[in-house]
């Protein structure tokens, strides 16, 4: 049953804390193109101290042509990227990322983006260079792939991202056993839906997933839904979560990392956003803490909101400025290691004290 709680109880102490990748550290994919953000990481341990990374890298066009604006996109047919150039008096700027066409109404990302694989000997520092990267390649990915999250499912990753095409925002689903070589499975959300979060283990014999839909028709307050399958490409049984608990997450409440399991329950860190309906601009991104029943799902028995908000400076001045997204933890003993995108530019890292998120998470108000 959906719950909400009456506000935060504020951020948590950071342990470690360090920016990981920024968007002048990675090679643009092709020349023309010039590298904007490397941010939103899918994080899993994939040895005692390694951590492999998933990033999303976003790219725009490199060239500037006074009075007008070059947007990118995949072209599924030719197989390649595409530049549309526009004048500027065609287009509207809604925010750094995205404009709209003034001639059909419709919205086009300044940007398109791709999944770069990093890996890291220790958590705390990563390669200098990608040692693979997941490029767009069908119709439904035409303005890129973007904010992956990985969940190790017995001896296989399974990695959500958002495919994002003129037919909206999606999730489409990959697997991949050693950051190498990549199965794409296809859409397992349609649009429009977004943050999807997968548990690493059935419950009950099911698999079980965190969503986002992200309706046009704004009857109430963001939420975070709940879907099961048995073949993680069919999904049913889907039923609302979390709607949004304060004022800190009234514009955008969404999954974030995927859970993990403690002697408490499902722990998983999502994100909101403090846009209100109406609002200008793009609002400030903080995290939260999700506490759920690990037999039942669906029954929340802590909250936290607020554990996180921008304060290094690498978050709070960027490409979107004051964004923390948290897409990737790690747990290691009693520390929780979280992959964050930051500024909508960089990827970071910071480590919190698990009894004290636990400690954190109360039991909502409703429910």
């Amino acid at each position: 049953m959906k719950a909400t709680q009456s506000e935060t109880r504020g951020p948590l102490r950071r342990g470690f804390n360090a920016c990981l990748l920024r968007p002048d550290q990675v090679p643009a994919s092709q020349p023309g193109l010039r590298v904007v953000g490397a941010f939103n990481p899918g994080a899993i341990a994939t040895g005692p101290e390694e951590v492999t990374l998933l990033v999303r890298v976003a790219e725009t066009v490199a060239e500037q042509r006074p009075g007008w604006i070059g947007l990118p996109r995949w072209d599924a047919g030719r197989g390649e990227v595409a530049i549309d150039w526009l004048r500027e008096d065609e287009v509207t700027m809604l925010d750094p990322r995205v404009v709209v066409d003034r001639r059909t109404g419709f919205k086009r990302l300044t940007f398109l983006s791709h999944l770069a694989v990093y890996r890291s000997p220790d958590g705390r520092r990563l390669e200098s260079a990608p040692s693979c990267r997941l490029f767009p390649v069908h119709e439904w990915e035409e303005y890129g792939l973007e904010d992956p999250r990985i969940t190790r499912i017995e001896d296989r990753f399974w990695i959500t991202y958002v495919a994002v095409s003129r037919h909206g925002a999606a999730t489409a689903l990959a697997s991949t056993t050693d950051f190498r070589t990549f199965e794409r499975h296809g859409i397992v959300f349609p649009p429009e839906n977004k943050d999807v979060v997968l548990f690493p283990e059935r419950v009950d014999g099911r698999f079980v997933a965190m969503h986002r839909p992200n309706p046009n028709q704004h009857f109430a307050a963001p939420e975070i839904w709940l879907a099961f399958s048995s073949d993680l490409i069919h999904w049913g049984g889907h039923r609302p979560l979390l709607g949004a608990t304060g004022r800190w997450d009234v514009g955008r409440v969404g999954g974030g990392t995927p859970p993990v399991r403690t002697g408490q329950g499902w722990l998983s860190i999502y994100h909101g956003n403090d846009r209100p309906p109406g609002g200008e601009g793009v609002g400030t991104y903080s995290a939260g803490a999700l506490l759920l029943d690990l037999e039942e799902p669906g029954r929340i028995r802590g909250l936290a909101g607020r554990i996180m908000v921008p304060e290094a400076v690498f978050e709070t001045q960027g490409f979107v400025p004051n964004v923390v997204f948290p897409t990737g933890i790690v747990p290691r003993g009693d520390s929780l290691w979280v992959y964050y995108g930051a500024a909508d530019e960089s990827c970071g890292v910071v480590t919190f004290s698990l009894p004290e998120v636990l400690n954190a998470c109360r039991p909502p108000s409703g429910g």
